[in-house]
């Protein structure tokens, strides 16, 4: 999608008017440069209460010389950048051939966030992944949407920036989306890591290093290893260094890649396993993430690590009852090879101890127990640090990508410690909490800075989007399929934008 913001003038394409719930006319200076008949249309329909102003209403109006869609907001003392973005995703959802390519939405009495909200709901759903459909004859033909906003001169400038911005970080929104719902015969460990390289290239400020699976055995990544063992499509860890040069502590982001999840030898059953393509979604985020740094021109350091692995039943696969040795030192008796998201991550995070992170936070689609304590609304969200907790929580109610605080009592700690032969069990001893046992078995691989009594964690966040990242049908933002979720939460989170 093309947006361009000016002043009120004339009209191009479809006009589209927001209107509020109540509205009872058109004031004449929102249908300046409008035609006569049209004009008309709209005033006659606004008058006669036929177009309410409902949300989510949508009347499409033709007139001899002219189009126009009226898309209901709700009440004005309701609107907000949550319903704005809302509205501009629902009406690109709505799009029929008969509204034509070229749109100008004309803004009265909004603020430059509510505008640029609007914008960006529109950008973030005009996304589709059809790269496996055939085009026939009888195929839809692929438009590419041309909005014009128009809003008061003096909104105009500030407009611009903040809708640049959207789309940058929308390019990262979209190459996760692609990563996470391409198929697993498709994107495996290492072709995970090809399009990273391939990504880099000509990229000056961007550096990317693959830990090959060979190379993560030498170093002693039994977590890494053990998960990815059985696949014929070894694993691998990916890190990528934007602006590695900065001096100073900075953000180190690590995300699980199951690029496909099995259960391993504790097999999962098969209704839906097709949907555990999808368990490389912390990967995806991260990815996405530096794809949208990039595109905004951030100066800062950041680093991101990737844990790439399939988990496949083998002859060669890690069983129940295998202890590993993790890349931390710590041994861990593995009691369900379904629970291996938290294996690959744990030398992840403990590799993040090499990139002097400022903090650390791990995104990882990791227990449906998550999915029965908040459904598909909300990330689960769990911290060492109650900065950063609040810092991760409030840019993602500024985004609307909600991450809930979750508890990580002693308790769950002391039950991941409980195993009679190693140092931890990758399952908690039975069914309840299981989303926080699980945080509390990462929390014992994030790396220490200091000695002594000055010894202590680097500040870390988990962020488990087991029902988030695909799959949650009240994101007006998403048609089907991978979300992109918390792209936008971690970009705010880094620059302030």
């Amino acid at each position: 999608m093309e947006i361009t913001v000016s002043n009120i003038e004339h009209v191009n394409g479809t006009l589209v008017l927001p209107i509020n719930k109540g509205d009872e006319h058109i004031t004449d200076d929102r249908l300046g440069g409008v035609a006569r008949s049209l004009r008309n249309q709209i005033e006659l329909i606004v008058s006669s209460g036929d177009a309410t102003g409902k949300k989510g209403e949508v009347i499409t109006l033709h007139a001899a010389d002219g189009k126009a869609a009226i898309i209901g907001m709700g009440k004005e003392s309701e609107r907000n950048e949550k319903t704005c973005r809302d509205a501009g995703a629902k009406f690109v959802g709505q799009y029929k051939k008969r509204h034509g390519v070229e749109f100008t939405i004309r803004f009265f009495g909004w603020s430059e966030a509510e505008m640029a909200a609007f914008a960006e709901g529109m950008i973030l759903r005009d996304y589709k992944y059809d790269k496996y459909k055939s085009k026939g004859e009888d195929g839809e033909e692929d438009v590419s949407l041309k909005a014009i906003l128009q809003c008061e001169e003096s909104s105009v400038k500030a407009l611009g920036k903040l809708v640049s911005t959207a789309a940058a970080v929308a390019t990262g929104v979209h190459l996760a989306r692609d990563l996470g719902n391409c198929p697993p015969n498709d994107l495996f460990p290492m072709a995970y890591a090809h399009n990273a390289v391939e990504w880099a290239k000509g990229k000056e400020n961007v550096q990317v290093n693959i830990i090959s699976f060979e190379e993560a055995k030498e170093l002693g990544m039994g977590g890494l290893v053990g998960v990815g063992m059985g696949s014929d499509r070894k694993p691998c860890m990916v890190i990528f260094e934007l602006n590695r040069t900065v001096a100073g502590p900075a953000p180190v982001i690590v995300g699980k890649g199951i690029t496909f999840d099995t259960g391993g030898i504790s097999i999962k059953p098969s209704p839906s396993m097709d949907e555990m393509k999808y368990d490389m979604h912390g990967s995806a985020t991260v990815f996405g993430l530096i794809q949208a740094l990039h595109a905004t021109n951030h100066e800062g350091r950041v680093t991101i690590i990737a844990c790439m692995a399939e988990n496949m039943p083998d002859a060669g696969a890690q069983r129940p009852g295998d202890v590993i040795t993790t890349y931390s030192g710590k041994t861990v008796e593995v009691l369900n090879t379904d629970a291996e998201g938290r294996l690959v991550l744990a030398d992840g995070l403990w590799k993040a101890a090499d990139y002097d992170p400022s903090y650390i936070i791990d995104l990882a689609t990791l227990t449906g127990a998550c999915v029965v304590a908040l459904g598909h609304e909300a990330s689960g969200l769990w911290s060492n640090n109650d900065d950063l907790l609040n810092n991760i929580k409030e840019a993602g109610e500024a985004v609307d990508e909600i991450a809930w605080p979750m508890p990580l009592f002693p308790a769950f700690e002391k039950e991941m410690k409980d195993s009679k032969i190693a140092d931890l069990r990758n399952l908690g001893a039975g069914r309840w909490g299981g989303s926080n046992t699980a945080a509390a078995f990462l929390k014992q691989f994030v790396p220490s800075k200091g000695e002594g009594e000055d010894k202590e964690q680097i500040p870390w966040a988990h962020m488990d989007i087991a029902g988030t990242a695909w799959g949650a049908k009240s994101n007006a933002c998403v048609a089907h399929g991978a979300t992109g979720i918390h792209v936008r939460t971690l970009h705010r989170l880094i620059t302030k934008q």
